[in-house]
């Protein structure tokens, strides 16, 4: 019973974080967290949530770490 509990917790925390990359000439990419994502539970897809809508660039999803952003 435990486990289940335990996988329940773990499913809340998001899978992924998104951010949006600019490109800047000469240099590298410029990234910003928008959001995050997380895995449907029949493992076909993603819920995304994002905090800000980028207007240039592109999003990246990246696989989410313990290190602080």
């Amino acid at each position: 019973m435990s486990d289940t509990k335990e996988t329940k917790q773990t499913a809340k925390l998001p899978s992924h974080v998104a951010y949006q990359v600019r490109d800047r000439e000469g240099q590298k990419g410029f990234w910003t967290r928008i959001g995050t994502a997380w895995a449907n539970a029949d493992g076909k897809g993603f819920n995304i949530q994002l905090e800000a809508l980028p207007l240039d660039g592109r999003i990246v999803l990246r696989v989410a770490s313990e290190k602080k952003d």
